[in-house]
């Protein structure tokens, strides 16, 4: 059975971002590999060498990946969300307020007919969330 995992591109920020996500998600970069680490090494520009080749990230049984493209490639998100599931409301709004604090709010969190919490939210580094913990059956 395939299995999806989005791969999120960054503007030279996908360490910073891994280690945003690892506190904020709880969840561990398992893979990260610099353009300077990688082969071909050289071919790569000086300057470029230390930012991020190929990054995975897991939290709980979900895993993405990322990575930084050079600044003529990079393009801000745009199309999708990131929806995260969450089981309980206070860690829902953890989560939440804890993007928001240098992102920008799209839907604050708050009450919907299908969710106890829900919010839109674009982090600090442009990856567009949606926040959601359902309410019970």
């Amino acid at each position: 059975m395939p299995r999806l995992s989005p791969h999120l591109i960054f503007d030279g920020q996908c360490e910073a971002a891994f280690k945003f996500y690892e506190s904020c998600l709880g969840g561990k970069t398992v893979m990260m590999m610099t353009y300077g680490s990688a082969p071909g090494a050289e071919q790569s520009a000086p300057e470029w060498r230390d930012k991020i080749l190929h990054g995975t990230f897991a939290v709980g049984e979900n895993r993405f990946s990322g990575a930084d493209v050079p600044p003529d490639r990079y393009r801000k998100p745009q199309g999708f969300y990131l929806i995260l599931e969450v089981g309980d409301s206070a860690e829902a709004d953890r989560i939440f307020n804890t993007m928001a604090e240098k992102g920008t709010v799209q839907m604050p969190m708050q009450e919907t007919f299908w969710a106890l919490r829900f919010g839109i939210v674009i982090d600090q580094f442009g990856t567009p969330w949606e926040i959601n913990c359902g309410k019970p059956a």
